[in-house]
Order: structure tokens, then C-alpha cells, then sequence
């Protein structure tokens, strides 16, 4: 007997002793990348105001899972070159705080393209080119609202207003600079174009199919990735859906989110373009409010951070 209590309790010991020493179940290193993650808002976007992050709980989830996470403040309504430029400032200070070589970029919206112009003007800071629902061909959205607004017209003097105070409140410093029809013309079909004949690098080579995984800027190899959701009202609860689902009839029956269509998303290699998401749902707004059964978009940035890292990147 006493031998046998003995025997269990140093088993016990040992037990507990291998619990403490051995690594947790989940060590959070899955989206440690080589290269730090940039996330980047589209348009009437921001980085955080009042607590609450335009990419809604992923970069904290990213960061629990071992990544180095930077979150860009641009403009929330100008040009994809000043948006970029702005971007880039950004990079340069971050390389300069912390010592960091590369960047992947991660664009959402008009962040896909915004990032892709950091990656045409510093190819050298580029590792990779991610875009989640990039607006690389335009927006139809913003192409039919170009066709009934004028310039300087009630309409448009309000929302610019009002996407000025979102500036304002994420303390982004070009405030002053915010203008709806600016950023509308570089959403349009045409602004698009005429930015994709500068910045080709990614580009598809078929109408709606895929570009390249690998391209060369200026001698510097950047690969590109793309994604997208193409459904419309997934949570009755969310206030935005409807708003989506009203936007979304703008594409007259072609696959999209809301504001962006599926090939207009695509860019480089197309890893998904379908996913179950509305343009809000990829980035887990509105305060996580995506559909039911619908894949996790947090989850869903840590898979492409541990692609990336399995990409040495």
C-alpha cells in the first residue's frame, strides 16, 4: 500500500512536471513571418477610432499567434498614389524605428491597390502583395455614382465632411486633403485603368483569371496574392447588410460583395475568390457580425500569415 502510493504519487510528479516544461498545444508562432504584416484600410476607412480597429479583432489575433503587425493610416478618400505615398512614409519610419528590411503588405478594398503602389515605387521594402477584395478594376459602385453627382453639389460637399471627420478622428494628418469625388475617380473603371497601365506588376492575364504568384519590380521578386467574398446579406443582425445588398445590385447579377466584384478582385494568384463574406464581413465588421457558418476572418489572416511564413517571408 505504501509502496503503491508511493509509486503514484512520483508519477504524478512527473506528470505535472512535463505538463509545465513541454510547449503549449498552441505556441502562437503559426503567423510568425520573417517580414512584419502591414494591414491597410480601403476607402471611409481607418486604423482605430475610439477603440474600435478598422480590421476588427485580426490584428490582435495575428499578434497572438506570433506576428509582427503594423497598422497603416492613410487617407480615407484620395488617390491610390497619395493614399500610397502616405503608406510609404509610414514603411520608411518603421524600417527606420525598427530595424525591419521587408514588409507584406495586406490591402483591403482600396488598400489592394494602394499597397501595390508601395510595391511599383519602394520594391525593395516588398516581400509580398496581398488584397483582400482589391478594387484593381474599379468599383461599379462608384462608377454610377460619378454619373449623377456635380462637382461641388450638396451631396458631395456632405459626405466629404463626413469623411472628414473620420480622418480627423483617427488622427490621420491630411485631413484637409479629403475629397468624395477624388477618391470616387480613382475607384471608377477608368481611374483604375489608367493606374494599372503604371503599376502592371500582379496584373491578370485574362479577363478575370489570374496573374502571376511571383512578379519582378525593378529587379526585386514580389509575390502577389488575392481573395475576395462574393455574398451580400449573410447576418440579418447587421446592420450593414442591407446597405450591401442595396450596393450590390449595381452589378446587375455579377458576383460581388457589396462594392467590389469578384473579378475585379482578382490580382497575382487568386488563392479564393467566393468566400461566404460581404465587403464588410472580410475584415469582421461590423463588430464581427458575419454570417453563420461562415469561416472566421480572423482565422482566415492567420492561415495567409502561415502561407506567407511557408513562403519565407
Amino acid at each position: 500500500m505504501k509502496f503503491g502510493f508511493t509509486l503514484r504519487a512520483v508519477c504524478a510528479a512527473v506528470a505535472v512536471a512535463g505538463a509545465v516544461m513541454a510547449p503549449a498545444a498552441h505556441a502562437g508562432t503559426a503567423s510568425k513571418t520573417k517580414y512584419p504584416l502591414v494591414l491597410v484600410h480601403g476607402f471611409i476607412g481607418f486604423d482605430n477610432i475610439v477603440g474600435i480597429q478598422y480590421f476588427y479583432t485580426i490584428p490582435g489575433a495575428l499578434r497572438d499567434d506570433g506576428a509582427t503587425v503594423y497598422i497603416a493610416s492613410v487617407n480615407p478618400s484620395q488617390t491610390t498614389e497619395f493614399r500610397g505615398e502616405e503608406l510609404i512614409q509610414q514603411m520608411k519610419q518603421w524600417a527606420a524605428k525598427d530595424g525591419v528590411k521587408k514588409f507584406n503588405l495586406i490591402g483591403h478594398s482600396h488598400g489592394g491597390p494602394t499597397v501595390r503602389y508601395a510595391a511599383g515605387t519602394v520594391p525593395t521594402m516588398v516581400a509580398s502583395v496581398s488584397t483582400v477584395a482589391g478594387t484593381h478594376f474599379g468599383s461599379k459602385v462608384a462608377d454610377d455614382i460619378l454619373a449623377g453627382t456635380t462637382p461641388g453639389g450638396g451631396f458631395d460637399q456632405t459626405a466629404t465632411a463626413g469623411l472628414k471627420l473620420i480622418s480627423w478622428l483617427t488622427g490621420n494628418k491630411t485631413t484637409s486633403d479629403t475629397d468624395l469625388l477624388t477618391a470616387l475617380n480613382a475607384l471608377s473603371a477608368p481611374g483604375a485603368a489608367a493606374f494599372n497601365a503604371k503599376y502592371p506588376a500582379g496584373a491578370p492575364t485574362t479577363v478575370c483569371g489570374q496573374g502571376p504568384s511571383s512578379a519582378k519590380v525593378a529587379g526585386n521578386s514580389i509575390l502577389f496574392y488575392s481573395f475576395s467574398g462574393t455574398s451580400l446579406k449573410t447576418n440579418t443582425s447587421d446592420i450593414s447588410d442591407a446597405l450591401l445588398a442595396y450596393t450590390g445590385d449595381y452589378f446587375k447579377g455579377e458576383a460581388n460583395d457589396g462594392l467590389v466584384s469578384r473579378c475585379s478582385s482578382h490580382w497575382g494568384k487568386v488563392v479564393k475568390d467566393n468566400y461566404p463574406w460581404n465587403h464588410l464581413d472580410e475584415i469582421n465588421q461590423v463588430l464581427g457580425g458575419i454570417g453563420k457558418g461562415a469561416p472566421e476572418p480572423a482565422a482566415f489572416y492567420k492561415q495567409h500569415a502561415n502561407r506567407l511564413k511557408w513562403a519565407f517571408l
